[in-house]
């Protein structure tokens, strides 16, 4: 893409995505290892969610499935718990988009605000972009449950 370079397309990471078997347990370690305290949980569309703000305004997602048949369920089953998602802040979708593809990205999603860069290993994560005026709704004002 002409003109476009890699810092004024992505301007830094959003968030990341760590999937997880029991997210209870898991809470409890990342709290241990990081005292991190303030989380938001909640449960919806077949996963259970935490989130740990982080001082720099990104935050770790916890994921894990409610049910043994969901696609979290699948993604454990084939790649196991660990880190699974790379959200990067981007300026503008569209040209983000046309970045990636350019320099030979395989995309999933294009046409809706929900796009991900498809990892050509098993061992990468996926990427999602993450547009910079989008809200999250567990931190900006849709939250179920906030603990401290």
């Amino acid at each position: 893409m002409v003109g476009k370079s890699y810092d004024s397309v992505f301007l830094g990471v959003d968030h990341l995505v760590f999937l997880t078997r029991d997210i209870k347990a898991s809470i409890i370690n990342w709290e241990r290892m990081l005292s991190l305290h303030t989380r938001v949980e909640h449960t919806e569309h077949g996963v259970a969610q935490a989130f740990f703000r982080l001082p720099d305004g990104t935050f770790i997602e916890l994921v894990a499935p409610t049910d043994d048949d969901s696609t979290v369920a699948q993604l454990i089953e084939e790649k196991g718990e660990g880190f699974y998602v790379l959200a990067m802040q981007v300026t503008n979708m569209l040209d983000a988009q046309a970045f990636l593809k350019a320099n030979g990205a395989t995309l999933r999603g294009e046409g809706t605000d929900r796009v991900f860069v498809v990892p050509e290993a098993i061992s990468e994560p996926t990427i999602q972009l993450w547009p910079i005026d989008r809200p999250h709704r567990w931190r900006d004002g849709t939250t179920k449950r906030e603990k401290n």
